[in-house]
């Protein structure tokens, strides 16, 4: 089978599509918790702590020139907000796996067996009449 055959396989049944579908649902969901975090979360722990913008914490590694341009800062502020946004997207796949893995195991579960259906009415009368011979 060559490769062309294989790689035509694989689109036509789906799996490539489900690979882009879930890389763009999870770019949009980066920007979603990258903006929960900069934009809802971080403003009042600045508050909290005295009005400190964390994007801007970080030391300056070098000033900037006359001009305004040239400066370099150690950006430690955007590092502290991207480890939050990991934890947060990272926490959410996390359940998302846990739940898909819960309901792969209660669909793979086999189905609790039927009680057995009462023999048919003839039968229990011959069976009441066979013990009534034997007395």
């Amino acid at each position: 089978m060559s490769i062309l055959s294989e790689f035509k396989d694989f689109a036509i049944k789906g799996n490539m599509i489900d690979i882009a579908v879930g890389i763009i649902m999870g770019a949009a969901f980066g920007t979603v918790i990258s903006s929960l975090v900069n934009d809802v979360i971080m403003p009042p722990i600045g508050v909290a702590m005295g009005g400190v913008d964390f994007s801007n914490i970080g030391p300056t590694l070098k000033a900037a020139g006359p001009d305004g341009k040239g400066g370099i800062v150690w950006a430690v502020g955007k590092f502290i907000n991207a480890i939050i946004s990991f934890l947060i997207i990272s926490g959410a796949v996390f359940m998302l796996v846990k739940a898909v893995n819960a309901a792969k195991n209660m669909a793979s579960r086999p189905a609790p067996a039927a009680a057995a259906a009462p023999p048919p009415r003839q039968e229990v009368l011959l069976e009441q009449i066979l013990a009534a011979l034997k007395k």
